[in-house]
């Protein structure tokens, strides 16, 4: 074999353990990176339950701190008309704010986005905006809602309905369809939103489904988010 052939076949030799060497190397980094990326996965994932059983702690007893103190006052109210007054007016600016479950007569809509593409010319047209659900509570209290929330949302003042993106952002959190809204208020009153003209009838336009009961018992959460003001002072 002539040395310019012996050449040429250490070369190819060469080049195929270069080529080796470099696949092996980018193997070896992929499967670190898949390793590191995992990883950080679960770590994230172990960080957001602990989180979460430490806030469900934290609101099972707060709970627990509420329902004592209820009793205190009611212990300490009995025999003072005036505490006894006190009282009250602290329940009703509670009940008046959302930060008591609240039950009564009211209505039950159900808003659920189409299934199918039926109008790919406009497809922003086949979803819920929050800007319909704005609508939706607006007209509610326009008819004497005295509670509302939306899929467990409580509506108080402070309350956003915002968007991120594609989603809908409610005190905060993210809700999706399908949309359940309880209302609680004259049933009558409320059933006005129903009517051809109002804004559900323009959701249906859009080809939304939605149902509209009736009920003797609504049951709405209170408001459990923090109220801050910043701004807003009170006058002495």
């Amino acid at each position: 074999m002539s040395k310019k052939m012996q050449s040429i076949i250490l070369g190819i030799m060469c080049l195929v353990l270069s080529i080796g060497i470099c696949i092996q190397i980018k193997t070896v980094n992929t499967n670190g990176t898949t390793i590191g990326t995992n990883q950080e996965e679960n770590e994230l994932r172990d960080q957001v339950l602990k989180m979460k059983e430490k806030y469900e702690n934290s609101y099972e007893n707060l709970q627990e701190v509420e329902a004592e103190l209820a009793t205190t006052r009611e212990s300490v109210t009995n025999n003072n008309e005036e505490l006894k007054n006190l009282e009250e007016q602290i329940k009703k600016a509670n009940t008046l704010l959302g930060l008591t479950d609240v039950k009564g007569q009211g209505v039950t809509i159900t808003i659920t986005e189409p299934a199918a593409v039926t109008n790919a010319l406009q497809p922003e047209l086949l979803i819920i905006h929050n800007t319909d659900l704005l609508s939706v509570v607006n007209e509610l209290k326009n008819a004497g809602a005295e509670a509302i929330e939306i899929n467990g949302q409580r509506i108080v003042g402070t309350t956003a309905i915002t968007c991120d993106g594609n989603v809908i952002m409610i005190n905060g959190e993210r809700v999706s369809s399908t949309f359940t809204i309880n209302a609680i208020g004259f049933p009558e009153l409320l059933a006005t939103l129903n009517r051809t003209g109002g804004y559900l009838s323009y959701l249906e336009a859009d080809n939304m489904a939605i149902t509209f009961e009736k009920s003797d018992s609504i049951s709405i959460p209170k408001y459990t988010g923090i109220m801050n003001f910043k701004y807003a002072k009170s006058v002495s």
